[in-house]
């Protein structure tokens, strides 16, 4: 459970969207993790307004799909089910190719200028190495590639799915950070930009899916990541044994 914050005083008709943002954040960093309660009434006390902007922020949330609201209406933390996790993976490719293909083929200059503006904000937050920043950046640039290609019904489902990946894209963002390979995420909006450019349907197509592959890639590299695997305990002590 993430500690509590003292409280503070909003802004009229602003504490929903503060609190929206404060817990977004603890859910997809994983300070509260999967399953967790949400309860309106702790809630109300720690953000030290109403239920009404509370519920106004879990139903953010609820659409974000990052919440559950179970039979007894209680809310929850959604879980993480890497069970489902090959056809999430499908459902993403497929959304993440169409709207890439769209967007090449209906994109604007100033979409395109938009487009530049946030994979260059993408890679800034990769050199600042801030896992939160890295998710929200990734995030904006594919909800941009996606309301380029001018379709809000693929983008309602794009986003969706963007959303669950995020806190995958968090565990994957950590392991990175350990190995010190956080290079490997930069500069990868690239190519998607002179596909959507060159209004070239193919290639976005090709790159989005080499994209989702990609990120299906880390992700299990990440759960099978170990630390310290070439630290031998056993040789450790054989060898401090020996020099005795």
């Amino acid at each position: 459970m993430a500690s509590d914050k003292p409280a503070k005083t909003y802004q009229r008709g602003a504490a929903s969207n503060e609190i929206y943002g404060v817990l977004r954040d603890e859910i997809l960093t994983l300070k509260r993790e999967p399953g967790a309660a949400l309860d309106e009434t702790s809630l109300s006390k720690r953000f030290a307004v109403s239920r009404s902007p509370i519920r106004e922020a879990l139903n953010r949330l609820l659409a974000e799909r990052l919440v559950e609201t179970l039979p007894n209406r209680s809310t929850i933390v959604a879980q993480i089910d890497l069970r489902n996790f090959a056809a999430f993976i499908q459902a993403l490719d497929i959304q993440q190719r169409l709207a890439t293909r769209l967007a090449a083929e209906n994109r604007t200059d100033a979409d395109l200028a938009n487009l530049r503006n946030l994979a260059s904000a993408f890679n800034k937050t990769i050199v600042m190495a801030v896992p939160l920043d890295i998710m929200q950046a990734n995030f904006a640039f594919h909800i941009a590639v996606s309301e380029a290609g001018k379709n809000p019904y693929v983008t309602r489902h794009y986003r969706e799915l963007l959303s669950e990946a995020r806190r995958l894209l968090h565990m994957h963002v950590q392991v990175l950070d350990t190995v010190a390979r956080k290079e490997v995420m930069q500069d990868q909006h690239g190519d998607f930009i002179d596909a959507i450019a060159a209004q070239d349907i193919m290639q976005a197509d090709a790159i989005a899916h080499a994209h989702t592959m990609q990120f299906h890639d880390r992700f299990l590299k990440a759960l099978q990541h170990t630390p310290d695997r070439d630290f031998d305990i056993g040789l450790s002590l054989a060898s401090t044994k020996a020099g005795q």
